[in-house]
């Protein structure tokens, strides 16, 4: 199995829940599953940790995964970038919990615990505390991105303790998360391809239904919101986000790419044609070998390109 196949997975995360698959790791891979990053916390806050069989001979930059699913659905487990432990690196995958039972900022503040949990026994895993990435598609998209622009700023109550750990990531890949809930309806007005799978401001509504208001609360829009966030200090990104997405408007990636290169922050929007939320393109080696050379860049220090891929390389 290539390594960065595991990366498949993300592409077809959404709203609904997704009961786990069996999930056999690659040779070379050893896991330790539902750590409580939380002591005495809630039986959401875990998370699993991938390494190398073998002990590194120097500490491995990091990659946190968080998965999608709404914001109230899916796991876990199994980790999509397990497979980038072969690629000189560790993981680990992030639980939180869902908006059933705990509106936001629940959800970023639990992401943030267990950001200074992994700092806070990096010596343990041999994690190398100052490379550190986030990564997920739709829910864990918006997370990610919301980890990458509020990171380091106290915009949230920490909790979990370990306060003497920075909650900062180095480098982000936002695979077609919301990136403003100020703006998301009428782009989703607009745009053919978003299909009315849900009413905003119902209790179907994922989007109304995490920040336990209806969407025309500029205060709770806002606070939710990654560009709210945005700043000089915010790390790279890499955005992925196909034309055609039936859940999350395209024009949300555009915006928040806007905005970060506004700051003269480092992004890459890697626009798929035609693509839907989540399909066949996001697995093309071509936009695999990106997200590794993205990773590689910014916690390795390697020096690989990152070129975005033109439309006829991607048909």
């Amino acid at each position: 199995m290539k390594p960065l196949l595991l990366l498949l997975c993300l592409l077809t995360l959404n709203a609904a829940a997704q009961a786990p698959k069996p999930f056999q790791l690659p040779a070379g891979i050893k896991m330790e599953k539902d750590i409580a990053y939380i002591e005495g916390g809630d039986e959401a806050q875990k998370l699993d940790i991938y390494l190398p069989e073998a002990s590194p001979a120097k500490p491995l930059p990091l990659i946190v995964h968080i998965h999608g699913g709404g914001w109230r659905a899916g796991s876990k487990f199994p980790c999509p970038v397990a497979g980038m432990v072969l690629k000189g690196y560790a993981v680990a995958s992030v639980e939180y919990r869902f908006s059933q039972k705990a509106v936001f900022p629940a959800q970023i503040q639990d992401c943030q615990a267990a950001i200074r949990w992994l700092r806070a026994h990096a010596k343990q895993y041999h994690f190398d505390t100052e490379r550190l990435g986030a990564i997920g598609g739709s829910a864990g998209g918006h997370l990610s991105a919301l980890v990458g622009t509020s990171g380091g700023k106290k915009a949230f109550p920490p909790i979990g303790g370990h306060e003497d750990q920075s909650d900062r990531v180095q480098a982000v890949c936002d695979i077609f998360g919301p990136a403003d809930f100020t703006t998301v309806v009428q782009q989703a007005a607009e745009d053919k391809n978003v299909k009315n799978i849900f009413a905003f401001n119902t209790p179907s509504d994922p989007y109304s239904g995490l920040i336990g208001a209806k969407l025309d609360d500029k205060a709770k829009a806002d606070a939710v919101s990654p560009v709210y966030y945005v700043s000089k200090e915010a790390p790279p990104f890499l955005i992925l986000h196909g034309t055609h997405d039936t859940l999350v408007p395209y024009a949300q990636s555009v915006q928040l790419e806007a905005a970060l290169k506004a700051q003269g922050v480092p992004v890459w929007l890697q626009t798929l044609p035609g693509a839907g939320h989540g399909g066949p393109l996001f697995s093309k080696p071509a936009v695999l070998q990106l997200t590794q050379n993205f990773f590689d860049k910014h916690l390795k220090g390697a020096d690989v390109p990152i070129e975005l891929i033109p439309e006829a390389a991607l048909k």
